[in-house]
């Protein structure tokens, strides 16, 4: 089989899909990444090895937080932001898509998409309100699975009103309601719909948000949340079928469109478990900026650099 392989690397998830050459996903995966990106790239790889032992990457590419770690570990032919790779991943599942809502663990963002390109976009900034680790912080205090959270939250009528715009203060309001006999099922919904109310009052504040909207990352497995949106924004909320792996599709179909002038590509191949690694950083002292520019060494050799916002030491490779 000829595929195209993404990778998205985030703080609390690490995401791949393999695209045919007609676009369509035959394989994909999703694991936590639980503070170790070098060895969550080198588990999902080894995964998609066994899973998919007829294949070969014509072209790759990563996207995500740790898009360039990624890169420097696997080999990359494309790097691509998260912008870029969830807008394209949603314009080929919905092409006529206005408004994406990316819910991860640890961020979150709003794409406004008019006539097929990305004209506007925002993102969280400091607080986990309006992200998936809130909901799975309070999900572990209850002592409950996320999928548990999603589906007693939909067992109730009704959800209270819980304070969102800050975790810290959500948690707080969560104590006092159960301390007043609430029901739990109630709560949760009151998460899910206070998660829905931060993100639009803090992230979407001030865009246009026109249907049909997609609603993308691992947060869309809960359904009580994409209620909740359709509930706050008075529209139908669309939620694709790869909604939790849509990053890495997104620059698999951007690897897929990759001129690479003649070039083999650089991917090292699936079994990259004997690759080790190591990174340092330092200050820049240019400016005063100051920016803290990360190296990625493989032994004694330099394969990658960045970090600074005017791209003085960046390198690709």
């Amino acid at each position: 089989m000829i595929a195209y392989l993404g990778l998205d690397v985030g703080a609390v998830s690490t995401n791949l899909a393999v695209l045919d050459v007609d676009g369509q996903v035959v394989h994909h995966s999703y694991l936590r990444t639980e503070g170790d990106p070098i060895g969550s790239v080198k588990r999902i790889l080894a995964e998609a090895d066994r899973a998919m032992l007829e294949m070969e990457v014509l072209c790759c590419g990563t996207t995500g937080s740790g898009r360039y770690l990624a890169a420097a570990l696997m080999g990359a032919d494309v790097v691509r932001n998260e912008i870029t790779a969830h807008t394209t991943a949603a314009l080929h599942f919905f092409p006529d898509a206005r408004t994406v809502i990316e819910i991860g663990g640890q961020d979150s963002k709003i794409i406004i998409v008019r006539d097929g390109v990305a004209v506007d976009f925002a993102m969280n900034t400091v607080c986990a309100a309006g992200t998936g680790s809130f909901l799975d912080y309070q999900a572990s205090r209850m002592g409950i699975t996320i999928e548990e959270l999603a589906r007693l939250a939909r067992s109730a009528p009704d959800g209270v009103r819980i304070a969102g715009r800050c975790a810290v203060f959500a948690e707080t309001d969560v104590i006092d309601k159960q301390q007043r006999g609430i029901g739990r099922q109630a709560i949760l919904r009151g998460l899910c719909e206070s998660l829905a109310r931060n993100f639009l009052s803090s992230v979407g504040r001030g865009k246009p948000i026109e249907p049909p909207v997609i609603f993308q990352g691992g947060v869309a497995s809960n359904r009580a949340v994409a209620e909740a949106f359709e509930k706050e924004l008075g529209i139908g909320i669309r939620v694709p079928q790869y909604h939790d792996v849509m990053g890495a599709i997104g620059v698999a179909l951007a690897a897929g469109t990759e001129d690479l002038r003649g070039r083999r590509t650089k991917f090292k191949g699936f079994g990259v478990e004997g690759e080790h690694l190591t990174s340092r950083t330092f200050e820049c002292p240019e400016c005063s900026n100051r920016c803290d520019v990360i190296e990625i060494f493989n032994g004694m050799a330099l394969v990658s650099r960045w970090g600074s916002r005017c791209g003085r030491w960046d390198i690709a490779e």
